[in-house]
């Protein structure tokens, strides 16, 4: 039985929170881990909710609205705690907090190379979207 408390995240997280998420690989040059979370929090429709075992933190998810979808960020488990449960423990979370908020669809985004992220949501029921994703870089960067 998993025995993570899920709550969200506080001033005294956000630093062990940025270590956790760069210790899982999930943060890039061009987003300000910091930023993100700083966002998340001012908002009503985000939060980075977070389950701890005692007072650790084992997992992580940012989770989002636009009224109509929800999104979910950042879904780190502590690698020293993976194949626990944490990870469905920490999404579960993060679906019941769109629910509360009246949200019916979750989407998210995977790299395609990541075959251990794509397994795992197609563990949880996930399917891949038949929506292309287009993106434009607004700052004048070519990638």
């Amino acid at each position: 039985m998993n025995t993570l408390k899920i709550d969200a995240i506080g001033d005294a997280d956000v630093e062990n929170v940025v270590a956790l998420w760069q210790l899982c690989g999930l943060t890039r040059p061009w987003n300000d881990p910091h930023a993100d979370i700083a966002l998340a929090r001012r908002r009503d429709n985000s939060t980075i909710l977070i389950g701890r075992d005692g007072s650790a933190i084992m997992a992580t998810a940012m989770v989002g609205h636009d009224g109509h979808r929800g999104w979910v960020y950042y879904v780190a488990v502590d690698p020293d705690s993976r194949k626990r449960g944490h990870g469905r423990v920490i999404m579960a979370a993060a679906e019941d907090w769109l629910r509360s908020a009246g949200i019916t669809k979750l989407q998210l985004l995977v790299r395609r190379e990541n075959a251990q992220a794509n397994a795992f949501y197609q563990s949880l029921g996930f399917e891949e979207s038949t929506s292309v994703m287009f993106q434009k870089w607004l700052d004048g960067r070519q990638q």
